[in-house]
């Protein structure tokens, strides 16, 4: 599961930094791109999370299959 988990992160990248690379020719564009960008970085911070707490579990002796992915509201309200 970690190594999809990791696969996802690597695919979420990608596409953001392929997004990022694109120029917006117009502001609706622009929008568009700032919103697609907005979320993919809440499903990496998502990953980032759900990979956090199947880490943690496994090193507490807890199943690794109980983590579960979190709302965004409360992963993008964590201090880093």
């Amino acid at each position: 599961m970690d190594d999809e988990i990791h696969r996802r992160i690597q695919d979420l990248i990608q596409q953001e930094q392929r997004l990022r690379e694109i120029g917006a020719e117009d502001s609706e564009q622009a929008e568009a791109r700032a919103a697609d960008l907005a979320r993919l970085e809440e499903q990496l911070d998502q990953s980032w999370d759900l990979l956090r707490q199947r880490r943690a579990k496994r090193k507490a002796g807890d199943d690794p299959e109980d983590a579960r992915v979190r709302p965004v509201d409360e992963v993008e309200g964590y201090r880093q």
